[in-house]
């Protein structure tokens, strides 16, 4: 187990320290999308960096050494992470909206000071809420027996009550959710009415192959955006679920099983790096870069990462 929960953190922190290099060091990069994902890739490296670590050994070890104070700081910055990611789609999504269905309105919509105020909320929202919600012991209120229960409990254990419960999974996973996959279901109906239309209208050969060089590279990006989501949803979905369901149960889920569950939501901060090298060219390139050592050589920064018919 810790063989395989250490390998998981390793992929986890050094993959998504490759997008924080990556798109940081290379000016080619520095776009509003790009600076969403770095940002993203920033929560999927502090929680592979700061909580995993912990996680692991109180998995493995079914015991929590660090003390009942220690507990709160480290579920909050884990539902904090986990709402912050969330957030970060939901952000990613409204901008591959404007970018694909309102292209002409694109780069007066997604300016970086937009982009700034959205990362400012996707941080401070979910700051505010697992550490007020946590820290106030809302989630434990009405919950008969908890306060002897974390006193004779080793493990660090954290309930939500059927409120608190309900309200997590409705505002943090369900209604973003539901907005997300609305978005994308916009974003390739759209695409598929332009491609319709571009086929359909007479145009000078470059023209044409530009236009469709860029509507394949806008598509290819919304497809492994939404990819990402979907990996989202399916990682941390089981465990909102839980989260919702055991309190009208009593509280009657196997701690083992709930622990496996919140390492499956885990396992999304691992896979996010290896869908970005899967699917985008310059991600692997820059990789190769990286390793190489080249990004240390004078004004390699500028260096060209995209294929002409990236």
């Amino acid at each position: 187990m810790y063989l395989f929960m250490l390998m998981a953190i390793i992929i986890t922190v050094t993959g998504n320290l490759a997008i924080i290099i990556s798109i940081s060091y290379f000016k080619q990069l520095h776009s509003p999308t790009n600076f969403m994902i770095l940002s993203m890739a920033v929560t999927d490296f502090l929680l592979g960096f700061a909580i995993m670590p912990y996680s692991m050994i109180r998995s493995v070890e079914n015991c929590w050494y660090f003390g009942i104070t220690f507990c709160k700081v480290h579920y909050s910055f884990d539902l904090m992470l986990c709402l912050v990611s969330i957030f970060h789609l939901c952000c990613i999504a409204i901008d591959r909206f404007y970018a694909i269905c309102h292209p002409l309105h694109y780069s007066s919509k997604m300016t970086f000071s937009v982009i700034r105020g959205f990362l400012a909320v996707c941080w401070s929202v979910p700051a505010a809420f697992a550490f007020g919600v946590v820290f106030s012991k809302a989630y434990a209120s009405g919950i008969e027996g908890y306060e002897i229960l974390v006193e004779c409990s080793s493990s660090c254990p954290v309930m939500f009550n059927k409120l608190w419960g309900t309200i997590l999974f409705t505002f943090g996973l369900f209604v973003p959710g539901c907005v997300m996959t609305g978005i994308y279901v916009k974003i390739f109906a759209v695409s598929k009415k332009h491609a319709h239309f571009m086929n359909n209208v007479p145009e000078k050969e470059n023209d044409k192959k530009q236009n469709q060089l860029s509507k394949n590279k806008d598509r290819k990006a919304a497809k492994t955006l939404s990819i990402v989501m979907g990996v989202f949803l399916i990682c941390w979905f089981p465990c909102f679920v839980t989260i919702l369901v055991d309190p009208f149960l009593k509280f009657s889920t196997p701690a083992v099983l709930f622990d496996a569950l919140t390492w499956f939501g885990y396992f999304n901060s691992t896979c996010n790096p290896l869908i970005y090298g899967f699917f985008y060219p310059w991600f692997r390139k820059a990789l190769r870069h990286i390793l190489l050592g080249k990004i240390f050589q004078p004004h390699f920064y500028t260096t060209n990462l995209f294929l002409q018919n990236q």
